[in-house]
């Protein structure tokens, strides 16, 4: 039986971070550059139902049964045997691997957990489609941040930017004119479950604040919507200085992400801020084609310990 994998995008999130978890839109893209990859193949050595799982780069190689139930690869590998309800199960093995930085904002959890469900349910001959996907990845999501929003698993399984709202229907973003974006990681690591549980216990104390600059930061991301199918950059660049001043009031930025965001407006970006949980992690600016190489150097000359460059593009016609 050949090796059979399975492939899931990172994502950054453009607007309404946080602020999506209650409620309010928020609009993510696929980043194609970062991606986590499944390898699912037979165990011929083991006995019949053992699963094997290596996800060397975090130092796992044991098997599924030495892994507590809610472990994200465990689960993510559960609930895809749950979903298939299949008789018999022959042992197999999943390698994963991934280069999405981790606690970044990048959809690193969501994007293993997309991985290892195509890739597993594809080996046992029977692929889900996207909607499961998203939906069980959704389900490993809660073991990461607890709350989760329901963007990144959305965002990462179809590998389309997306206008989401809790409760309201996906909308897929039919984008007219290209855009450019530079995205920068701190080097610092802060949990997204750490940022989301801390800004609800704050929300809890004070809800009528809180509220209020989660419904300012969901207007920004109306205003977005249509200048990024546009390609309004102008406008796009003012809502996203916005976006960041409203996450900053939220404590969700730090000395890091400040330095970045402001190096990449001098450097000639039209607008930048903070992606994803905060705190650390990744910013990102929005820069014209010509301006994209010096905000790049800009960017690693302050510190940066990753740049990547990437474009929000019209979907070519099938």
């Amino acid at each position: 039986m050949a090796v059979i994998t399975g492939k899931a995008q990172g994502k950054i999130i453009l607007f309404g971070e946080h602020a999506v978890v209650y409620g309010q839109p928020a609009i993510a893209m696929p980043v194609a550059k970062v991606k986590a990859t499944s390898h699912v193949f037979p165990d011929f050595e083991s006995s019949s139902s053992k699963i094997r799982i290596q996800a060397l780069d975090i130092g796992t190689d044991t098997f599924l049964s030495e892994l507590e139930p809610e472990h994200p690869l465990a689960a993510a590998v559960n609930l895809t045997l749950a979903e298939l309800q299949l008789e018999h199960i022959p042992a197999f093995q999943v390698q994963i691997s991934s280069n999405i930085p981790i606690s970044a904002g990048m959809g690193s959890g969501a994007a293993i957990s997309a991985a290892i469900i195509r890739g597993v349910s594809a080996f046992l001959g029977r692929p889900l489609p996207d909607s499961t996907v998203s939906a069980l990845t959704y389900e490993v999501e809660k073991i990461h941040h607890g709350n989760p929003s329901g963007i990144d698993n959305n965002v990462i399984t179809y590998g389309k930017p997306v206008y989401y709202q809790k409760e309201q229907a996906l909308q897929f973003l039919q984008i007219e004119k290209e855009t450019h974006w530079v995205i920068a990681d701190t080097g610092e690591k802060t949990p997204t479950y750490e940022t989301v549980s801390d800004l609800g216990k704050r929300h809890a104390d004070d809800p009528r604040y809180y509220d209020e600059v989660f419904l300012k930061i969901g207007r920004i991301a109306q205003k977005a919507r249509q200048a990024l199918i546009e390609a309004d950059t102008n406008t796009l660049g003012r809502l996203l200085n916005e976006n960041q001043v409203l996450l900053s009031e939220l404590d969700l930025s730090c000395a890091s992400l400040d330095r970045l965001i402001q190096t990449a407006l001098d450097a000639g970006a039209e607008g930048a801020k903070l992606s994803g949980g905060g705190r650390g992690g990744n910013m990102i600016a929005l820069a014209s084609p010509s301006k994209m190489d010096a905000v790049e150097k800009a960017l690693y000359n302050a510190g940066a310990v990753n740049v990547i460059s990437t474009k929000l593009a019209r979907e070519p016609q099938t």
